[in-house]
C-alpha cells in the first residue's frame, strides 16, 4: 500500500507518514441541508484528516446531495464522495456507504450522522482504537464512542447532563434486557450509538452490516453490535470517541418519550424523521 499524499494527511507531526489502513467515514443524510454545513465543517476540521468520506443520500428532497457535493468541491475535498441510496432508512442507507467504501479499499469505518459534530480528534481516536496493540493501538475490531447534546441547539447544561444521564441509563437497561442476552454471546452487551460507531472492514463484513431496514422497524445499531458480540469480544466503549448529537428528537417528543422510542419502539410517533 502506498502511503498517502502529504495534504491528505501523509504527513503526520512533521514527519513523514508510515503507510496506514485506509479510513473511511461514512454518513447517511436524508433532508439535511439546512444544516449539514456544520457536519461538514466539523469533519473537514478534523486533526487527522487521512480519510475517505462517503455521504450516502437517502432520498433527500431538499438538494442536500448538491450542497454536499458544493462544499467539497469549494474546498477541493477530492476524497469526498456523494453516493444514493433509494431504499428508505438509515440501515440501507449506511450499509451501502460501508460497503461502498470497503469496495474502494477502507479498511477501518467510522460511521456519523449528518446532524452530527465528531470532535476534531475523532478520526484519531477512530484509528488509535482500532490500530492493532503491538501497532501502538488497542486492538480493537468495534468501537461505541462516546454520544454528548450539541451545544449549538439552545439546551441549557441541566438539560445536556440529562440527556447524558439517560444514555447511561439506556446502556444499563440493555444489559439485562432479554433480547442482548444469550449463551451465544461472546462478551457483554454495548450501546454504540448508530451516529458514533467505528469498526474493521473485516468484521463489518463477518457480522452481516447493517440490516438494511428502516428505524422504524429496528435499530441498525444495536442488531450490528449483538452480531458483533457472538464473534469476538475485541469490542468496547471508548470515552475518546467524541460525537456531539443532535437533541431534535428530544426537543419534539420530550425525553421519556424519546427513551420509550430506544426502548423498542414503546412510544411510536407517526412522524420518525424530525428535521
Amino acid at each position: 500500500m502506498n502511503p498517502r499524499p502529504a495534504g491528505l494527511g501523509g504527513r503526520v507531526g512533521g514527519a513523514a507518514a508510515v503507510s496506514r489502513p485506509p479510513l473511511a467515514v461514512i454518513v447517511p443524510v436524508y433532508n439535511e441541508a439546512a444544516g449539514v454545513a456544520a457536519t461538514l465543517d466539523a469533519l473537514a476540521a478534523q486533526a487527522d484528516a487521512d480519510f475517505d468520506a462517503w455521504f450516502v443520500d437517502n432520498g433527500s428532497t431538499d438538494g442536500s446531495a448538491g450542497v454536499i457535493r458544493d462544499y467539497a468541491s469549494s474546498r477541493e475535498l477530492g476524497r469526498w464522495r456523494v453516493i444514493d441510496e433509494s431504499e428508505k432508512g438509515t440501515g440501507a442507507a449506511a450499509d451501502t456507504g460501508m460497503r461502498a467504501a470497503i469496495a474502494a479499499g477502507a479498511e477501518l469505518l467510522a460511521r456519523t450522522d449528518a446532524d452530527c459534530l465528531p470532535r476534531a480528534d475523532w478520526t484519531a481516536s477512530v484509528r488509535r482504537a482500532l490500530t492493532p496493540r503491538d501497532a501502538g493501538g488497542f486492538g480493537l475490531r468495534l468501537v461505541g464512542g462516546e454520544l454528548v447534546p450539541r451545544h449549538d441547539e439552545g439546551l441549557g447544561w441541566p438539560t445536556r447532563a440529562a440527556l447524558r444521564g439517560a444514555v447511561e441509563l439506556a446502556e444499563a437497561f440493555g444489559r439485562v434486557r432479554s433480547g442482548n442476552r444469550d449463551p451465544a454471546y461472546l462478551g457483554p452487551y454495548m450501546m454504540a450509538a448508530g451516529c458514533n460507531v467505528a469498526i474493521t472492514a473485516e468484521l463489518y463484513v463477518a457480522a452481516g452490516g447493517f440490516p438494511r431496514t428502516r428505524i422504524e422497524d429496528l435499530h441498525e445499531d444495536r442488531a450490528l453490535v449483538n452480531a458483533v458480540r457472538r464473534l469476538t469480544r475485541d469490542y468496547a466503549r471508548r470515552r475518546d470517541v467524541v460525537v456531539q448529537g443532535s437533541s431534535r428528537r428530544v426537543q419534539a417528543w420530550g425525553l421519556k418519550n424519546t427513551l420509550l422510542w430506544y426502548k423498542d419502539h414503546a412510544y411510536r410517533p407517526e412522524h420518525v424523521d424530525i428535521r
